[in-house]
């Protein structure tokens, strides 16, 4: 179908005309198939099963635009990932041009963004989504289309509920909202499609071939029965494989089941590559490695090892590294200047990387209770759907490695000529599920035991589940709701309590709630310091525990006795709850490493001290400080007396600092290194700062003029004149309203 005939279903013409700037000149088959079956007639929900690069988001694009342009109201697009949203609100920005404001919101869930109403094109991820129902965000009520990306991922127990409450939400909001639904190739995508009310739209067409295969002793097995060398220069099978992609122009994505083996294979591909680049690219890639040490104040082992890596054209991306740090490596990839990336699987359902060959080195991975175990076919495919390269390459390799040949066909059956799993609903967890009960009452959606039974059977998990299983898991965690004083029942109504309609909106698992109100009703007749809360919020499920390392109960013991008298949980018996007081010590491991990170410990040190790297830690503080936010509001809400004890402490967590710097962080501008720096220069608090010259706070290393301008202007001081030439001068201005401590 040419993109003219697109104005027959009701495009407007502007948006055509920027189709053809863009070089689209044709749709691809299954888009052409969704435009054929009614996707612009806005009267039907559609479910698009197709495989990665095959033009889902032009789909979504094209509903989105004729939505808004007929009917105006909102898009809301759903991601799983917040990298995910980033790439989609660059890519959507085209149509700014159009008059479509595209806005973006994946964070801080206890508001409604009401800002957002001026926007068209919403982005956000499943939680954040939630998030806005829950608060009622009223700009809500103007969506007319939802589109949720990568819904196959209903699957994972970490963001799957979320997504399909999410979406049984906004369809309870809307009878005459357009879902779309985009998937990758699965087996009952038509049960998706069944549980939406939607059209299906399936196809195993792709832009570039997709040639998949097992190697084996030096040569590539292909499921069409053909065969190809290749050179085996070294033993590592995979490094070969991603330096015969290098040397005929290509690039290499190499999957593997570990970090550590990811940051090898890197380093030891890294000078392999290196030969093989012009000038140009080393200079380039020089300039990038020396950005990519520097991301960090105090770079740890990890990213000097990933800057080495990159000056070689090669480099390894896991969720270790720095936000900043990915992005970079992400962008250098996506122009060829990187030309082998190795990465661990969560890639392979996050940002679009495509590379010419895919080499999945392991098929197995480690599980803490049950061993190694085989990584499911969906997520294979995932992986080898990154293979093919649109408009560089005529076809794409995604090859797994066999040691013998018995492994060879073994791979060849249970993946490459399999059918991938079907998708099942993981509602049924217990912190899943009580989350969206407590919430599903708290913002209206049930307020009966009918009601709620009513409202979870348009879930995917009522879809798929017997009605009694159903009922009878509601009615165990609604025990637990009106036992722990979330809800409460008024003849045959369920309503939440004022505690239970908090909760909700902080976004927390009840029984995390339960936790902290417990911690702080304890807090009430004990000598608390940091470590008591700390070891509090460790508790929770959100914050994912340590692991307790052979040889480091006896570590660990010793400090926990120390300081036992400042906890506020009793410790387990450690002869008649072995397992319960190793938990625990687990637990306080856990809140030894916020304490090391609230004391200004490097990032190297936590990296040696508790395998942190920088990733880990950011996103273990971004859940320690969320979780100290709900304790500080379950404390207002109560009216605990220790409340100030725990904002502060939340401070402290976010920024990674001692008590002393909490007013110097309040400034704009001013995290936990620079705060250090003019602390150390005898700048200690914001009064001293106000009388300084700002020649003298300029001269503060990590400050600069123009920061230093930037915390006069905070202050309540104006700086005028030339800056360049040191021609400044200061006049006061109104009041600062900064928080103090």
């Amino acid at each position: 179908m040419r993109i003219e005939q697109l104005l027959e279903h009701g495009l407007p013409r502007q948006v055509v005309e920027l189709l053809h700037e863009q070089g689209i000149e044709e749709l691809f088959p299954p888009q052409e198939e969704a435009i054929k079956r009614g996707l612009l007639s806005l009267k039907r929900n559609f479910v698009v099963a197709v495989p990665t690069a095959s033009g889902k988001t032009l789909i979504a694009e094209l509903l989105m635009l004729r939505s808004l342009l007929e009917r105006g109201g909102k898009c809301l697009y759903i991601v799983p990932l917040k990298a995910l949203a980033s790439e989609k609100v660059d890519e959507f920005r085209k149509y700014e041009r159009l008059g479509v404001k595209v806005g973006v919101t994946t964070g801080d869930y206890d508001t409604s963004d009401e800002w957002l109403g001026s926007y068209d094109i919403i982005v956000t991820t499943s939680e954040k989504a939630d998030s806005l129902i829950r608060h009622r965000a009223s700009w809500l009520s103007e969506v007319n289309v939802v589109v949720a990306d990568e819904v196959h991922l209903i699957h994972d127990p970490s963001r799957g509920p979320t997504l399909e409450v999410t979406l049984a939400r906004l369809r309870h909001l809307s009878q005459s909202l357009i879902i779309l639904a985009l998937s990758a190739t699965i087996s009952n995508a038509d049960e998706i499609a069944r549980w939406l009310n939607a059209e299906l739209v399936e196809s195993e067409w792709r832009p570039v071939e997709l040639r998949e295969g097992v190697y084996h002793a030096g040569e590539i097995f292909f499921t069409d029965s053909t065969r190809r060398k290749v050179e085996a220069s070294y033993a590592n099978e995979a490094l070969n494989l991603a330096l015969d992609t290098v040397k005929e122009g290509g690039q290499c994505l190499v999957f593997v089941n570990t970090r550590r083996g990811a940051e090898r294979f890197a380093t030891e591909a890294a000078p392999k590559v290196k030969r093989m680049l012009s000038e140009a690219e080393r200079y380039e890639l020089k300039e990038l490695a020396e950005r990519v040490l520097g991301v960090l104040a105090e770079p740890t082992r990890i990213c000097r090892r990933l800057s080495k890596a990159v000056a070689g054209g090669v480099a390894f991306h896991h969720a270790g590294l720095a936000p900043e740090q990915r992005s970079l490596v992400e962008a250098a990839f996506r122009r060829n200047l990187i030309k082998v990336l190795a990465a661990t699987p969560t890639l392979a359902a996050g940002v679009n990387l495509p590379a010419r060959r895919v080499v999945i080195r392991d098929y197995r991975r480690y599980d803490s209770s049950l061993g190694y175990v085989e990584i499911p076919v969906m997520e294979i495919k995932q992986m080898a759907g990154r293979a093919g390269r649109p408009r560089y390459d005529r076809y794409g390799e995604a090859i797994l490695l066999a040691r013998s040949d018995e492994e060879r066909d073994f791979l060849l059956e249970r993946y490459l000529l399999a059918e991938p799993e079907r998708v099942y609903s993981k509602l049924a967890a217990l912190p899943a599920l009580r989350m969206h009960v407590l919430a599903s009452i708290a913002t209206g959606y049930a307020g009966s035991f009918s009601e709620l039974v009513d409202f979870f059977s348009k879930t995917f998990y009522g879809h798929q589940q017997e009605a009694y299983t159903l009922e009878s898991s509601l009615l165990s965690v609604l025990d637990f709701l009106e036992r722990e004083g979330f809800l409460r029942e008024e003849g045959e109504r369920i309503l939440a309590t004022t505690f239970g309609k908090r909760v909700s909106e902080l976004y927390i698992d009840p029984l995390s709630a339960v936790t902290l109100r417990n911690a702080l009703e304890r807090a009430e007749s004990v000598s608390t310091k940091a470590i008591s809360y700390l070891h509090a919020v460790a508790r929770c499920s959100e914050l994912a525990t340590l692991y307790l390392r052979k040889g480091e109960y006896e570590e660990y013991l010793p400090k926990l006795l120390e300081q036992e008298r400042h906890l506020l949980f009793p410790l387990p018996s450690q002869y008649y709850e072995a397992y319960a007081f190793e938990h625990f010590l687990a637990e306080f491991k856990t809140a030894l490493f916020l304490h090391d990170w609230i004391e200004e410990r490097s990032e190297e040190y936590l990296l040696e001290r508790y395998n942190l790297a920088p990733g880990d830690i950011h996103s273990k503080v971004e859940i320690a400080e969320w979780l100290l936010y709900a304790m500080e509001e379950i404390a207002k809400l109560f009216n605990y007396s220790k409340r100030e004890e725990v904002a502060r402490l939340r401070v402290r967590v976010k920024h990674g600092i001692r008590e002393e710097l909490l007013e110097l962080v309040s400034l704009k501008g001013i995290g936990r290194a620079r705060a250090r720096k003019l602390y150390a220069r005898g700048f200690k608090t914001l009064e001293e700062l106000r009388k300084a010259s700002l020649k003298d706070i300029a001269s503060v290393p990590m400050i600069g003029e123009k920061l230093a301008a930037s915390i006069k202007a905070q202050l309540g001081e104006e700086v005028t004149g030339d800056e360049a030439k040191g021609e400044t001068k200061v006049k006061k201005t109104k009041q600062s309203t900064l928080t103090r401590f």
